[in-house]
């Protein structure tokens, strides 16, 4: 059975102002929730086994989503209008939830028995993440791993762009960067590093040896690779870009590079 609720009712706390990124940084990790937006996306993180603290629902899907209840998390409901109050938007899927957030693994358990890892440095963008990490299941990536100053994987934008698929990839964060990057060196992963530069190699070319096990390192924007991440590599690897262009964007390189490196008859 849904209850209805005004926009100031305290049990929707954890809903209010959804756009307001700093807000919802403060508030999101340190009490170990996050936001998922849809239907279809929050269904996959109950699959995925996340628990939910609650749901908020457009008062008109009621009956689509009434089997939620039996998850015993609480189930409100409130018109369109008073959903924006709520959280500073309109809320156009009309179906909300907040979930508790799981303990990361650490590093080097997600690396063992891994093939191939994705990992970003200060990437900061929730929408770069978010797709990044769809590509990375998509594609048969293993894992992902972050340096500290990347964006929140499970904040709500980067959960929604990445269609839920953030659930399905195991990620973790490298605390001591970039000296962690020996570690996934050590454990004998070729780290292949993402770059423009002229002297890179096309990475449709790398040798067989070269793909066996692999880190795909990927910058942020504009900035790129520091210096130090780029040293930590064994190879600088390129796409081969055509009329001018000099790159692509973050998540589209990595989609492209994980297929690449995922191709069984290279």
């Amino acid at each position: 059975m849904a209850l209805t609720v005004t926009a100031d009712d305290p049990r929707v706390a954890d809903y209010r102002e959804l756009t307001d990124v700093a807000l919802r940084t403060r508030w999101e990790p340190p009490h170990g929730l996050f936001i998922a937006e849809g239907e279809l996306v929050l269904r996959r993180a109950l699959r995925a086994g996340y628990r939910p603290r609650s749901f908020l629902v457009d008062a008109k899907r009621v009956d689509q989503v009434a089997d939620l209840a039996g998850t015993g998390a609480p189930l409100y409901a409130a018109p369109p209008q008073v959903l924006a109050e709520i959280t500073g938007f309109h809320v156009h899927r009309g179906v909300l939830a907040s979930f508790h957030r799981r303990p990361l693994p650490a590093p080097a358990a997600l690396m063992a028995g891994a093939r191939r890892l994705v990992i970003l440095e200060d990437l900061n963008s929730h929408t770069n993440i978010g797709a990044v990490l769809r590509a990375a299941a998509g594609l048969g990536v293993d894992g992902v791993l972050l340096s500290p100053r990347c964006a929140d994987p499970l904040y709500r934008r980067s959960v929604r762009v990445s269609m839920g698929e953030v659930f399905a990839v195991p990620y973790a964060v490298l605390d001591a960067w970039p000296g962690d990057l020996a570690a996934v060196r050590a454990a004998g992963f070729t780290l292949l590093a993402m770059t423009p530069a002229p002297d890179a190699v096309p990475i449709q070319r790398l040798a067989a040896a070269d793909r066996a096990r692999t880190a795909l390192l990927i910058g942020a924007e504009g900035a790129g690779l520091s210096a130090a991440a780029m040293a930590a590599a064994h190879r600088r690897v390129v796409i081969p870009m055509r009329g001018g262009v000099d790159s692509l964007n973050a998540a589209a390189a990595a989609a492209v590079a994980c297929w690449e490196l995922g191709r069984t008859d290279a």
